[in-house]
């Protein structure tokens, strides 16, 4: 009998929770529409509000300023669409934006190409706060929409979003979004203490249903026309019938993703894994090793171990990572993430991703350094005989 597989790809998607699964199937009774008055669509709308409530509860905000969407990229897609606007403001005419943004955020703003800046990272992913203000002070009089990431899919580095933030309000006219699809159910995520005007989450990263998502907006902050045009749901900003039973999925993983958090669950693997990667392989790079990161992600690369070569590897010994971000179409290319910092195409070409969560143990970060220790004791031989 075969041993079950050991999933290190968090990052990719989380599954789902045996209790977010519960909750859903509860939700499928419930089958009034939302917007209905009856007892059927009441119901159905406490059950709405209930996971609103949750989300909000997550990430510090207001049950009122979150807007369901289908998942990450509609969220990051209308937030970065134009029209978000501060209360009695104009819209903004410019973008400021990470150079290790998701594509989400990359390809999807709705800014033209010469209205978009974008702003450089040190080595170790974090973004250039002087290049940014910089920016800022270039953008004086403008009305500005600056984009940032709370946290990098790939490496796992931490943005200083206080700081982008207190140097975006200086400008006066700035609102600042923050993707933190990677962040949240990882690390605390407090709207109103960062001082954000939006962020964007998304369900199947904290173990939840994937196609759920949220924009989360400040207060005095939202669109000025809606995301989607049709019933005028949620409180008219995005039209259509709800996903009850992903969203109360949703909620149920905020809930969950909370408790996390305030017990630092998932602290506990990635340290230990590093070190004795570190061990092991002398010459292992660490991406992003010399900024804050998440407790969960550890992003690497042995020069002369291919990527390819790895993943086929893990694959077989029944180990799930990835070499960066799950969204290039599932082929192994170049990181553009790891480019911005500066990595060598080559070392870049050996990068791979591990990523814990909810369901990782202590059997699977065993698991997996047995396998990197053959893959490495392989490449040190072939080194050794080429010498």
């Amino acid at each position: 009998m075969s041993s079950p597989r050991a999933y290190l790809d968090h990052n990719a998607s989380s599954p789902v929770h045996p209790d977010v699964a519960a909750a859903m199937a509860r939700a499928l009774s419930l089958h009034g529409n939302p917007s209905s008055i009856h007892a059927e669509g009441r119901a159905a709308r406490a059950a709405l509000e209930e996971a609103r409530a949750a989300v909000a509860a997550l990430v510090a905000a207001t049950p009122e300023n979150v807007v369901f969407t289908s998942g990450g990229t509609e969220a990051a897609n209308a937030a970065l669409s134009g029209a978000l606007v501060r209360r009695g403001g104009a819209r903004p005419t410019r973008l400021l934006l990470g150079a290790t943004e998701h594509p989400c955020v990359m390809a999807g703003h709705r800014f033209a190409p010469d209205c978009v800046t974008v702003i450089p990272v040190d080595a170790a992913g974090v973004l250039r706060l002087d290049v940014l203000a910089e920016a800022l002070v270039q953008t004086c009089g403008e009305d500005v929409l600056v984009s940032v990431q709370a946290a990098n899919n790939e490496t796992g580095v931490v943005q200083p979003l206080p700081e982008i933030v207190a140097l975006s309000r200086r400008h006066g006219r700035a609102l600042v979004h923050s993707d933190a699809v990677q962040a949240i159910g990882k690390i605390p995520v407090d709207m109103g203490a960062l001082g954000l005007d939006a962020l964007t989450l998304s369900g199947h990263k904290f173990a939840g249903p994937k196609g759920t998502g949220a924009i989360v907006l400040a207060e005095g902050v939202g669109f000025d026309a809606p995301l989607l045009r049709g019933g005028g749901q949620e409180r008219r900003q995005r039209g259509g019938t709800e996903n009850l039973p992903g969203l109360v999925g949703l909620g149920a993983a905020a809930g969950l993703a909370a408790e996390r958090v305030r017990a630092g669950i998932d602290a506990g693997l990635r340290d230990p894994v590093e070190a004795h990667l570190r061990a092991i392989a002398p010459d292992v790079v660490v991406f992003g090793e010399g900024a804050p990161r998440l407790p969960n992600t550890l992003h690497f690369a042995v020069p002369g171990l291919a990527a390819e070569t790895a993943l086929i590897a893990f694959d077989l010994a029944g180990i799930a990572v990835s070499s960066g971000s799950a969204c290039a179409s599932g082929k192994v290319a170049r990181s553009p993430v790891l480019a911005a910092m500066g990595v060598s195409p080559a070392l870049a070409a050996g990068a791979i991703r591990v990523s814990f969560g909810w369901n990782s143990g202590e059997s699977d970060a065993t698991r997996f350094l047995a396998t990197c220790e053959r893959l490495v004791a392989t490449l040190y031989h072939r080194r050794g005989q080429a010498a």
